[in-house]
C-alpha cells in the first residue's frame, strides 16, 4: 500500500498515500473532510466555478481503499458533505455508491463544522468517538489526551517545490488529511497547528508513497 507506519499513543496504524488512515488491529478506515458536493455548493453560491467532478473523484479513491484494506469499521471525521444541501443534491449514482460502500460495515459520521454528518444514509452519527486508546473528533482540542485523532485544518507540506495534503503527528496526537478533492489547506506549520505537536512532528505527505518529514522547531 506504500503507507507510513507509525504508532499512535500505543495503537499501530498506516497512514496511506491517498489520505485515509488504516488501523489493522481494528480492521478500521479513517478518512476526514469528504467535502463531497464542493462544487455544487460554489455554484449555488455564486462562487468560484469548479468542474463537476469531485464527488466522483473522492468516492473512487475512497472504494480503492477500501478495496484494498477491506474494512470492517469506517469512520468519517466530520465536513463528509460541504454543507447540508450538498447532501440532498448528491447525484443519486453517487449515493448509491456510497451506501454500497456502506453496506455490511459499521459506518461512524463524526460531526463537522460544515454539516453534523448526513442525515438520511444511515450509520452511527456522534459528536466524538472513543475506540480503544483512540479518540475521533473534527477539531483537535488543545489539552486533548493522547490519542486524538482529528481533520478540520486540512494541513499541508511544501517539499522539493510541490505542496501536497500531509498527516501532522507526534505520536500523541494526529491531524489528518483533507480526503476530499478541491479542498484547500494550512501548512502543517502554521501558528494554529505547530502548538498541537511535540517537538518531534512529523509531516507525512501523500502521494504516490506516503512520505514522513521532520517539521522544524521554530526559533
Amino acid at each position: 500500500m506504500n503507507g507510513h507506519a507509525f504508532t499512535l499513543a500505543g495503537a499501530a496504524v498506516v497512514a496511506l498515500p491517498s489520505g485515509a488512515l488504516y488501523w489493522p488491529d481494528a480492521a478500521l478506515l479513517c478518512v476526514a473532510d469528504l467535502h463531497l458536493g464542493k462544487s455544487q455548493r460554489l455554484a449555488r453560491r455564486g462562487g468560484t466555478l469548479l468542474p463537476p467532478y469531485e464527488t466522483e473523484a473522492t468516492l473512487d479513491r475512497l472504494d480503492a481503499d477500501m478495496a484494498a484494506t477491506m474494512p470492517a469499521q469506517v469512520i468519517c471525521l466530520g465536513d463528509s458533505f460541504d454543507d447540508l444541501a450538498a447532501e440532498a443534491e448528491i447525484d443519486e449514482a453517487h449515493r448509491l455508491w456510497l451506501l454500497r460502500m456502506m453496506a455490511g460495515r459499521a459506518w461512524v459520521w463524526i460531526a463537522g463544522n460544515h454539516d453534523p454528518g448526513p442525515l438520511t444514509m444511515g450509520g452511527t452519527h456522534r459528536a466524538e468517538w472513543r475506540q480503544g486508546p483512540l479518540t475521533f473528533r473534527h477539531i483537535a482540542e488543545p489539552d486533548a489526551a493522547p490519542g486524538e485523532i482529528s481533520a478540520h485544518y486540512h494541513p499541508k507540506w511544501r517539499l522539493a517545490g510541490r505542496t501536497r495534503p500531509a498527516f501532522v503527528t507526534d505520536g500523541a496526537r494526529l491531524i489528518l488529511p483533507a480526503y476530499g478533492t478541491y479542498t484547500g489547506g494550512l501548512a502543517a506549520d502554521a501558528p494554529a497547528l505547530r502548538p498541537l505537536f511535540g517537538p518531534r512532528a512529523l509531516a507525512i505527505l501523500t502521494g504516490q508513497t506516503a512520505l514522513a518529514v521532520p517539521i522544524p522547531v521554530s526559533p
